[in-house]
């Protein structure tokens, strides 16, 4: 065989090669766009996160789909979605964001999910003995809350103070970490870095049945009960995926995941 011949075949071979390699480019292409239709982002508040992993999780596995979940302060993603125009699905700590986002044109419809419980968390055995609300107030007392600028605890806390009588001056006299999620301030008693801070019901339970804190209720005629609402985003590109997940998590399967999270399912 002569080298032209050689070369030839080579020649040959090397495109034959690169159609197949050109064809499995394209292919992988075709299948990520594929798998990017069917992956949606959804927005949710850090205090829903426990029940929220294992509901996206079991939605994932049955549906073949992937949820990105992008969890943070409510007004922080509400921020995110006002100037990126993104995401499928929007559930905060408190139906006043989902409300505001509705306001701004950038949801098609919400439903309720369950409820969040203000509370007192406090360190194992209570060593500052705190009670009530005015307690907080105590000299030296080291108090954590959310930031209200951030997350809905913190906007709840604030508005609870003004329901009760209690100047904010007062209490900013005592507020030595101010939270851009209510997970934090937990995690600061458990650490025992401070004394007291007000978190979701749900969130002190955590820690409480971890014999690491206690909770202190906040009576009923004192406090402020937080509704938590799932919104549909009219910036979603797969409506049909996330109008089921909705279904799913408001469905009285997906209320018994909360509540095996002991997150409130009834009105208080």
């Amino acid at each position: 065989m002569g080298m032209r011949n050689k070369n030839v075949i080579f020649s040959k071979t090397l495109l034959k090669k690169a159609r197949i390699f050109l064809l499995l480019f394209l292919l992988i292409g075709v299948i990520g766009c594929e798998k990017r239709e069917q992956e949606f982002l959804l927005y949710c508040g850090a205090g829903i996160k426990p029940p929220g992993e294992e509901l996206v999780e079991i939605f994932n596995q049955e549906h073949g789909v992937r949820i990105a979940v992008d969890y943070a302060g409510s007004e922080t993603l509400l921020t995110k979605i006002t100037i990126t125009e993104k995401g499928d699905l929007y559930m905060p700590g408190d139906k006043h964001y989902v409300d505001q986002a509705v306001a701004a044109g950038l949801v098609e419809y919400q439903k309720s999910v369950c409820y969040f419980v203000p509370a007192i968390l406090v360190q194992k055995g209570n060593p500052r003995e705190i009670e009530t609300l005015q307690d907080l107030l105590k000299p030296g007392l080291k108090l954590g809350l959310g930031d209200a600028q951030a997350c809905a605890i913190g906007r709840k806390s604030v508005k609870i103070f003004e329901k009760n009588g209690i100047a904010w001056s007062e209490v900013e006299k005592n507020l030595k970490y101010p939270s851009l999620t209510v997970n934090e301030l937990g995690m600061q008693i458990e650490t025992q870095m401070l004394d007291a801070v007000i978190v979701w019901d749900a969130n002190a339970r955590y820690y409480t049945q971890r014999n690491k804190a206690e909770m202190i209720p906040i009576p009923t005629e004192q406090n402020i009960i937080s509704t938590i609402d799932i919104g549909l985003l009219k910036s979603t590109k797969n409506k049909s995926m996330a109008d089921r997940f909705i279904d799913f998590i408001t469905s009285e399967r997906g209320r018994k995941i909360f509540i095996q999270h002991k997150y409130t399912v009834e009105a208080p």
